[in-house]
């Protein structure tokens, strides 16, 4: 190895030099390869496995953040469990929809950039500015979701700053909005919007919230075939996640079932679902 590409002990020189806050930029700048938008494929259409329906919505306390389990590849499902909520840091996390594959990879390489920010700088990104980093990433895979893989997150977390839980959507330019109450992205987010808009108030108590979130998640599956539902037989249920001033949590399986069964069984008396906000 030449001098000036040596480090100290295993460690390239390019690990130990001062530079950028952002991970993406060090790979852009020692291997571009790695980042995925710079990918070649090969032409035509690429089929893939695809996730579909991520919901959230903010309560008095924080944010919840939930996804179904499906995952399909034409009119097949490809998988019934995959998991597409995940933390992104102590105090937000990420949903995704879309091409399953790409989808967990951004999410790595996110939760790689934020790490590596905080490593570098000694402080915390401000929840705007994780939103923020979030984008560059969606714009960096414009090439491949022209090509039919697009992935489609949606980010959420509880604002040190503001004292409130924040959810924030994507289309996949990278273009952001920020939601208001509550948000749904994937292919039944139709329908899980219009579940969550009777259902949704601002005071909220976290079981309320998560209660209203697979409320939504059981009316897509209703409507729309590439969502899953609570599927009792295989004690397969929605991932759920919290957001407040201590941090993230996923609920646990025990929980999610509770509240899965529960809404279950409602649905035998009255199979559209509640009609009013949840009590």
């Amino acid at each position: 190895m030449e001098a000036n590409t040596r480090g100290t002990g295993r460690l390239p020189a390019a690990f130990l030099t001062p530079g950028s806050s952002s991970f993406l930029d060090f790979l852009e700048a020692h291997r571009p390869e790695l980042i995925p938008g710079r990918r070649q494929l090969p032409e035509g259409v690429v089929e893939a496995p695809h996730g579909t329906t991520i919901v959230a919505a903010i309560f008095d306390k924080g944010v919840v953040l939930a996804g179904d389990r499906r995952a399909t590849m034409g009119n097949v499902i490809a998988q019934r469990d995959m998991e597409k909520v995940f933390p992104a840091d102590e105090y937000s996390a990420v949903g995704v929809a879309g091409t399953a594959g790409l989808a967990i990879e951004m999410v790595r390489m996110f939760q790689l950039e934020l790490e590596h920010y905080e490593k570098i700088e000694g402080a915390v990104l401000s929840l705007e500015g994780k939103a923020n980093r979030l984008t560059t990433m969606i714009r960096g895979n414009l090439g491949m979701a022209m090509q039919g893989l697009a992935v489609v997150p949606m980010f959420a977390g509880y604002d040190l700053d503001l004292g409130r839980g924040r959810i924030f959507t994507y289309d996949v330019t990278g273009g952001r909005s920020e939601e208001r109450g509550f948000a749904a992205t994937g292919s039944g987010s139709v329908f899980a919007r219009g579940s969550m808009k009777k259902l949704h108030r601002a005071d909220l108590t976290a079981q309320q919230a998560c209660t209203m979130v697979v409320q939504a998640l059981y009316d897509a599956a209703d409507d729309d075939s590439a969502t899953g539902g609570p599927d009792l037989a295989r004690k397969i249920f929605p991932i759920v996640s919290l957001i407040t001033e201590d941090g993230f949590r996923r609920l646990t399986e025990a929980e999610v079932t509770e509240i899965a069964v529960s809404i279950t069984d409602q649905r035998l008396n009255n199979p559209n679902g509640p009609q009013a906000p949840l009590l």
